[in-house]
């Protein structure tokens, strides 16, 4: 299978979706992979690196879009691909579909095979194509969550750590899953206090086994909230409902309760969002207020450490890209469970419910379009 990668054209975003040793994998088992010149730059691969891995280099995306089965991006399509994407290509990507009804019709339109990568899961209920993203992405909202809580910033010129005799910054983390867990472990390891909330008790019992003693892991309902957020210097917002929108954890009124120069971090805000105030913003602006409270949702918060970024998920997709290249994409998903639950958008149809519920949209099961 002739498999494309593309230069990522989000603003600020320097990933790649698969680096020179992937491709030179992909080569050793058969397959010939087109790179779009210069899309490794930003995560430190260059075009030469490519080359020596076994990669042709396209000038244009226009030629990966023409001359693939398959295109890999890391980001969802931007309107300028949407009339690149021909009937029945394969694009395996992060698509993200809930937040984003024009993407969500502009694909089905296309009746191209959309295969998300946030959306294939194994038994036990994991995504080990998100996972990766997320463990970046939960690490570094206590990064960002720190800096902007800095009064030069604007913030409330609080050190999450404290100091010998001075409190430590408190943490408020919404949800316990990768996101969460990973926000957890580097908060605590500043010093900080940290609640982390969840509502489902095993995995509370888990995380009240496994995290630091400056870690309360608390079941998470509205009153919880409402309890926690005046002494919360941070929050950061790490719930997932894999395909679907995420729910409103904290509204509007809720900000009130907050002390102003507070930071809100939605690392959810890919999938809409679970702070009600919360709207998408980019690295070249990060952050904005309301009501005095400071909020970053950079969509694509693990695109600042491209090369970091760029290695952890290659490590993870090439498998299914190997699997799809060398069985072609109806067997592949027909044959691995996990890739099946991947298929959002097949034919002009969308197969993933949590999609189709966001729109009021029609829904068909993956297996009657098999």
């Amino acid at each position: 299978m002739q498999v494309g990668v593309l230069k990522e054209i989000k603003r600020k975003e320097n990933r790649v979706s698969m680096t020179p040793a992937g491709v030179e994998q992909m080569v050793a088992r058969g397959h010939r992979v087109l790179v779009e010149r210069c899309a490794g730059e930003g995560s430190g691969f260059s075009d030469d690196e490519y080359i020596k891995a076994g990669a042709a280099i396209a000038a244009t995306p226009k030629e990966v879009y023409d001359s693939c089965e398959m295109v890999m991006k890391v980001k969802e399509p931007l309107p300028v691909e949407y009339d690149l994407i021909r009937e029945r290509q394969v694009l395996f990507t992060y698509f993200h579909f809930a937040a984003s009804e024009e993407l969500t019709r502009a694909i089905v339109a296309s009746k191209a095979i959309a295969i998300a990568y946030e959306t294939v899961e194994k038994p036990n209920g994991s995504l080990p194509l998100l996972t990766p993203m997320s463990e970046v992405a939960g690490r570094m909202a206590i990064q960002e969550g720190a800096k902007y809580l800095e009064k030069t910033l604007d913030g409330k010129g609080v050190l999450l750590s404290g100091v010998p005799g001075v409190a430590s910054g408190t943490v408020l983390i919404l949800g316990g899953g990768v996101v969460g867990t990973n926000a957890a472990k580097m908060a605590c390891g500043l010093g900080a206090k940290v609640y982390l909330l969840d509502n489902n008790l095993d995995r509370l019992r888990y995380l009240s086994d496994v995290m630091p003693p400056n870690c309360f892991p608390l079941m998470s309902n509205p009153a919880a909230i409402r309890k926690l957020l005046p002494e919360a210097d941070l929050v950061v917002g790490a719930v997932l409902i894999p395909g679907a929108m995420a729910p409103k954890l904290v509204t509007r009124d809720m900000l009130g309760l907050m002390k102003k120069g507070s930071v809100i971090v939605d690392v959810a805000i890919d999938q809409g969002g679970c702070i009600e105030t919360a709207r998408p913003t980019t690295h070249d602006d990060p952050i904005y207020e309301v009501d005095g409270i400071i909020h970053y949702c950079v969509a694509n918060m693990p695109g600042a450490v491209p090369m970091t970024s760029t290695m952890a998920l290659t490590n993870a997709t090439l498998p299914y890209v190997l699997e799809l290249a060398e069985k072609g994409f109806r067997i592949a998903v027909r044959k691995n469970p996990d890739l099946a639950k991947g298929v959002n958008i097949i034919d002009g149809k969308i197969t993933y419910k949590g999609v189709a519920e966001a729109f009021g949209l029609e829904y068909t099961p993956l297996d009657a379009v098999l």
